[in-house]
């Protein structure tokens, strides 16, 4: 999505960044993982497929994704922002006739990552994102049935479960935003930093503006 192609947001233990070429060879490298393959309900992409996938989540109009990298290693200068990546978030505007409802996607790629609540972070740095600069009011999350952490983890966002699906192993769990859950969810987000995206750690560090 070209509204994101420059924008970068700051966390307290993540950085969302614009899916760029440069993050495609690590990237390539996770989805070669038959686990993250199972739980993204991914097909396997040659290198070129994946440069090519890259440029569609730029240009299409539906989709909107980040690379996240761990705070910590990009705030180190002498660390390569290719270094620091541990996952993506996407929204997708699923349904033409309504774009207030998107589906949301967290991938949280390396091992070592996880339990240390950078999906928690992540997903409500999105589901901000998605609020205020997309106009989302309604979120769902299909998530594999054997994937007990991120059911669980959304759960305790408050998104309740909306179907199971036996065929494809997978459960939809949704939220509808109202008023109450906009203002708690962008107080308790109020620290994240919005700001304009260039590569480099030492180029980012500094002022920015929230999302409000």
């Amino acid at each position: 999505m070209r509204l994101n192609e420059n924008t970068l947001l700051e966390g307290e233990k993540v950085v969302l960044v614009p899916y760029n070429a440069d993050h495609v060879p690590r990237y390539h490298e996770w989805m070669k993982s038959p686990e993250l393959q199972q739980l993204t309900a991914s097909e396997p992409l040659t290198l070129e497929q994946e440069y090519d996938m890259q440029r569609s989540w730029r240009e299409d109009t539906d989709k909107c994704t980040f690379i996240i990298l761990d705070k910590q290693l990009w705030s180190d200068p002498g660390v390569q922002e290719e270094q620091c990546m541990v996952g993506d978030v996407n929204i997708f505007l699923t349904d033409p006739s309504d774009p207030s409802l998107a589906e949301l996607e967290v991938m949280i790629a390396e091992p070592s990552c996880r339990g240390k609540g950078f999906g928690k972070e992540v997903t409500c740095m999105m589901m901000c994102y998605g609020m205020t600069k997309l106009g989302i009011q309604k979120f769902e999350a299909k998530i594999g049935l054997d994937n007990r952490v991120s059911i669980a983890m959304f759960k305790k966002l408050h998104f309740r479960e909306l179907s199971v699906c036996k065929v494809f192993k997978e459960v939809t769990l949704g939220m509808t935003v109202d008023e109450s859950i906009r203002s708690k969810l962008l107080g308790d987000m109020a620290y994240i930093k919005e700001r304009e995206y260039k590569k480099g750690p030492q180029q980012q560090m500094g002022g920015g503006l929230m999302i409000t």
